[in-house]
């Protein structure tokens, strides 16, 4: 304890020493020194007003340029959703073609249907669990 209070003691007379130092040997009177030094103090508080509202307009900027971004990236998945639904649908009616035209033989307890996408999930895991042979496209 001894060399940190030998410190702090050290710290605390150099610090006043040097405080009665300046202002022994300043150029200006008091209150020129208190005025310069308000003026600083206002200048650097009026910057980082500044700084904050414009930070403050980034954000507002970015947050209403986000909301759009993010409509039209849900609008382009959504049509590629839709797109392969289609393409689902299509490739399901010329499986049902080709099973309707004999070209197809389905393996055995498998019946091909049009199926809500909810259930798709369920049906598609049940078809895996009975063993269903993939059908090829004619």
């Amino acid at each position: 304890m001894g060399k940190g209070f030998s410190f702090v003691a050290g710290a605390v007379i150099g610090a006043a020493a040097g405080t009665i130092i300046g202002i022994l040997v300043a150029p200006r009177s008091g209150a020129e020194t208190r005025a310069m030094a308000a003026d600083m103090a206002n200048d650097a508080w009026d910057n980082a007003r500044d700084m904050y509202e414009q930070g403050m307009d980034q954000a507002r900027t970015a947050a209403s340029d986000f909301g759009p971004m993010v409509d039209a990236k849900t609008d382009e998945l959504r049509a590629k959703v839709d797109l392969a639904r289609e393409r689902m649908d299509q490739l399901r009616e010329q499986l049902n073609d080709a099973i309707a035209g004999g070209n197809v033989t389905p393996a055995a307890d498998v019946v091909v249907e049009s199926v809500a996408p909810e259930a798709a999930d369920t049906s598609a895991d049940a078809s895996a669990d009975a063993g269903a042979a993939p059908a090829s496209e004619a």
